[in-house]
C-alpha cells in the first residue's frame, strides 16, 4: 500500500504538474494557450485509452510489473522533452509516450490494488490510494514551479526524470509486490470473509461484460457520467489552468504557489476522510454532496474576476483564492474512494480491472475535454467566465445523476459464457 502511494505520488505529481510548464512552453515555442492545451488534450485522450488495457495487463501480469515499468518510461519520456523544439514534438513525447506511463501508473493500478490487498474497509484504503495522487500534486506542483522559477523548465524536467528513474523504479521494482500470496499471507479481512463463505455457496467464477452490456446498466452509466464530470473540473480544467488563471488574474508566484499548495493539502484531507466516510454512510449521497460543493467552489473563481467587492471589502482577490483552493481541495479527488466503493459492490462478480478500467476511461476523456477547451475559449474570449460556467451546469447534473443511482445488492453471476444478473 505504501510503494502503491509512492507510486502515484510520483507519477501523478509529474502529470499534475502541467499546468506550470504552459506559460515557460508557450515562451519557449512562441506559441499561443490552444497549442499548449492540444498537449495536454492529446496526453489525456491516450491516457483514457489506456485505461481498460491497463486493468486486463494487471490483471495478467500483476501490479508490480505494471507499476514499476510505467515509471520507468514516464522517467525517460520527461527527460526527453529536454530536447523538444516544437510543440510537434512535445504532442509526441509527452502527449503520447509519457501519457501511455501515466495510464500505467493511476488510479487504475492503484484501485486494484487494494480490491487485492483488502477485503474489508476499502472505502478507507481507497481514500489513502487516492491520496497517494493528492500527495504528487502538493509535493510535485509547486516544487516545479520553484525549480522553474530558479533553474528553467529544460533542467526541472531532468530532475523530475532522474528523480523517476533512479529512485522510484527501483523502490518498486525491489519492493512492491503483486498480491498477498506473493508473500504468504491473506489480504486484510480475508480470514473472516473465508469463515463467512464456508457456510455460503460457492463463489461463482468472475466473468466479464462487454462495454455496451456495462452501458445498458444504469449503476455503470450513472457511475460514469459523474465521473466524467470529474475529469472535466478537476485534473481537466483546475489542474491544468488554475495556474496559467492565477498568473492571469496576476497573481504573484507566491500566492499561487501558497494556493496549490493549500489545494493539494485539503485534497489530502478529502481523499482519507472521503474513505473513511464511504465505509459507514451512503456513497451515492456522498457523491452528491460532493459534486454539489465543488459546484460551489467554482462560484468563487467567477467572483475573484468580476466583483471581489460582493464579500466585503477586508476580502481581496487573494483572499478568494485561497478560500478557493481550501474548499476545492477538500473535494477534488474526494469522489474517488466512493465512486471505486459503489463499483466494486456494483460488479463484485465481474474482472474488477475492465470495469474499473472503463470507467476512469470516461474520467480521462473529462480531463482531456477539460483541459483543451477552456485554453481555446481563453484564446477566442480572453477570459475563463465560459469554462467556470459550464463546468458549475456539470457538476450540478453530476449531483442529481449520483442521487439516482440504485442501491447496492445486485450481483453478477457468470455461467459459461454468459453472465446472469440476480438482484439480492
Amino acid at each position: 500500500m505504501v510503494l502503491t502511494f509512492v507510486a502515484l505520488l510520483a507519477a501523478q505529481g509529474v502529470r499534475l504538474s502541467f499546468g506550470a510548464f504552459m506559460t515557460p512552453w508557450e515562451s519557449e515555442f512562441s506559441t499561443n494557450r490552444s497549442v499548449i492545451s492540444l498537449v495536454a488534450f492529446i496526453s489525456y485522450i491516450v491516457f483514457a485509452i489506456s485505461q481498460p488495457y491497463v486493468g486486463r495487463l494487471i490483471d495478467k501480469y500483476g501490479i508490480r510489473y505494471i507499476l514499476s515499468f510505467s515509471i520507468l518510461l514516464i522517467g525517460f519520456s520527461t527527460i526527453l522533452t529536454f530536447f523538444t523544439t516544437d510543440p510537434v514534438q512535445l504532442m509526441i513525447i509527452y502527449g503520447v509516450i509519457a501519457s501511455v506511463g501515466f495510464g500505467g501508473a493511476s488510479n487504475v493500478a492503484g484501485t486494484i490494488a487494494v480490491a487485492t490487498w483488502f477485503a474489508h474497509k476499502k472505502g478507507m484504503a481507497m481514500g489513502l490510494m487516492s491520496a497517494g495522487t493528492a500527495a504528487g500534486q502538493l509535493v510535485l506542483v509547486p516544487l516545479s514551479l520553484f525549480l522553474i522559477d530558479q533553474l528553467g523548465w529544460k533542467m526541472t524536467v531532468i530532475v523530475l526524470g532522474c528523480f523517476l528513474i533512479l529512485i522510484v523504479f527501483p523502490l518498486l521494482l525491489l519492493f512492491i509486490r503483486s498480491s498477498p500470496s506473493d508473500i504468504h499471507i491473506k489480504a486484510y479481512g480475508a480470514k473472516e470473509e473465508a469463515e463467512t463463505s464456508q457456510s455460503g455457496t460457492k463463489e461463482a467464477p468472475k466473468g466479464t461484460l462487454s462495454i455496451y452490456q456495462l452501458l445498458r446498466r444504469r449503476e455503470f452509466l450513472f457511475l460514469m457520467l459523474p465521473f466524467f464530470v470529474c475529469g472535466v473540473t478537476t485534473t481537466g480544467l483546475m489542474d491544468t489552468h488554475l495556474i496559467p488563471f492565477a498568473q492571469y488574474c496576476g497573481f504573484t508566484p507566491g500566492i499561487t504557489g501558497a494556493a496549490v499548495s493549500l489545494l493539494a493539502g485539503f485534497n489530502i484531507l478529502g481523499t482519507v476522510v472521503s474513505g473513511f466516510l464511504a465505509d459507514r454512510w451512503n456513497c451515492r449521497i456522498i457523491l452528491a454532496f460532493l459534486y454539489g460543493v465543488r459546484a460551489l467552489t467554482i462560484i468563487l473563481l467567477l467572483i475573484i474576476v468580476n466583483d471581489a467587492s460582493l464579500f466585503g471589502f477586508f476580502i481581496s482577490q487573494s483572499h478568494l483564492l485561497i478560500l478557493f483552493a481550501i474548499s476545492f481541495g477538500v473535494v477534488n479527488f474526494a469522489t474517488v474512494a466512493p465512486t471505486m466503493k459503489l463499483a466494486t459492490e456494483y460488479f463484485k462478480q465481474l474482472s474488477v480491472g475492465a470495469v474499473i478500467g472503463w470507467i476512469y476511461l470516461s474520467h480521462q476523456l473529462g480531463s482531456a475535454l477539460g483541459s483543451f477547451v477552456p485554453g481555446v475559449l481563453f484564446d477566442l474570449t480572453g477570459s475563463y467566465d465560459m469554462s467556470f460556467i459550464a463546468s458549475i451546469i456539470l457538476l450540478v447534473g453530476a449531483s442529481a445523476l449520483s442521487m439516482m443511482l440504485p442501491k447496492t445488492g445486485v450481483n453478477y453471476q457468470h455461467t459459461g459464457s454468459q453472465v446472469v444478473v440476480r438482484n439480492s
